[in-house]
């Protein structure tokens, strides 16, 4: 059974999940907006990531016979000067994200809670993944930085990725 600080903080975590794919929407949409379509489709695909994310976590609760309490989304930005600063903004954001699941770890150590703890190596095994991946896309805009020819080859790779159902979903599909 979970604590009530964990469960709190799991619930948390899945209205941050929910912030962050309506953040990344609306990067999308920007992008979209800017005539970078690979740039939109790379947070597009973001944006069914962070909805995955919240699921697992949802699903999680419901399998602990603990009650999910949706709270209301913040607003998010809605506009970004360059794509390069999309992903400056997102890399600053998943090391929140970082942060925030490293709290619910701690929490889930403190509890003696494995079966929480054991969950979570995936999200933070998942966050090393989400600021490396903001980390690559940071150097490949600085590196075509004020190039043309170098942004519309960057934004045509972007539109090449597809996106991946998370593996507790896929798993749990099965």
């Amino acid at each position: 059974m979970l604590s009530q600080k964990l469960h709190d903080a799991i619930n948390a975590q899945i209205n941050a999940e929910l912030w962050s794919a309506y953040l990344y929407l609306s990067m999308s949409m920007d992008a979209e907006a800017k005539g970078l379509k690979g740039v939109a489709n790379w947070f597009y695909i973001q944006w069914l990531e962070e909805q995955d994310h919240a699921r697992i976590f949802i699903n999680y609760l419901n399998s602990q016979d603990a009650k999910v309490e949706l709270k209301p989304i913040e607003a998010v930005r809605n506009e970004w000067p360059s794509a390069l600063e999309m992903f400056q903004d997102t890399l600053k954001h998943e090391k929140v994200v970082t942060s925030l699941i490293n709290n619910l770890a701690a929490i889930a150590q403190e509890d003696k809670d494995f079966a929480s703890t054991n969950r979570l190596v995936w999200f933070i095994d998942e966050q090393v993944e989400e600021e490396e991946s903001a980390r690559e896309m940071i150097s490949a805009f600085e590196a075509v930085e004020g190039n043309r020819y170098g942004l519309y080859m960057l934004d045509k790779e972007l539109a090449a990725r597809v996106y991946k159902q998370p593996s507790p979903l896929a798993t749990a599909a099965e």
